[in-house]
């Protein structure tokens, strides 16, 4: 069995988050795409959302992790994609929800916000937590076809 791929990206606000996930991830035996940035510079955050969502719509990569300074613009960002179910994340709870419930397949944190330990807190959980079905189901297909 091959191990699952993630891919991830971060902007200026979150590349230190960034660094420690990929480790964190690398360590459990996924395979990590780091789609940058790598530097301090100010970059646009909407390019790393949309360099993860194509990953994971293209096939490449189950699954996501977008971080920047609040989470906020990487979660607008990659919900702009019908096959993308993006989540704002504060807490392993929430966490959970939008894994059990949502079947979100990108996560989303604010470096600025979180601490280090909730942030990893939050990527185990995401990385360990199934989607429910059952009565969501209907829900999420209504996510990918608005009307």
């Amino acid at each position: 069995m091959s191990a699952k791929t993630i891919a991830i990206a971060a902007d200026h606000g979150g590349i230190d988050l960034k660094a420690l996930i990929v480790k964190q991830l690398s360590d459990q035996g996924y395979n990590v795409l780091d789609l940058g940035t790598d530097g301090a510079s100010s970059v646009d955050y909407p390019d790393f959302a949309y360099a993860v969502c194509k990953t994971i719509i293209d096939g490449k990569a189950e699954s996501g992790i977008l971080v920047c300074g609040s989470g906020i613009g990487m979660s607008i960002a990659a919900n702009r994609y019908p096959e993308i179910r993006a989540a704002l994340v504060h807490d392993r709870l929430s966490t959970q929800l939008c894994r059990q419930h949502n079947n979100a397949n990108v996560l989303c944190l604010g470096a600025r916000l979180l601490g280090v330990a909730t942030a990893q807190d939050c990527v185990d959980a995401f990385v360990s937590t199934d989607f429910e079905g059952g009565r969501h189901q209907g829900r999420i297909d209504k996510l990918s076809a608005p009307q």
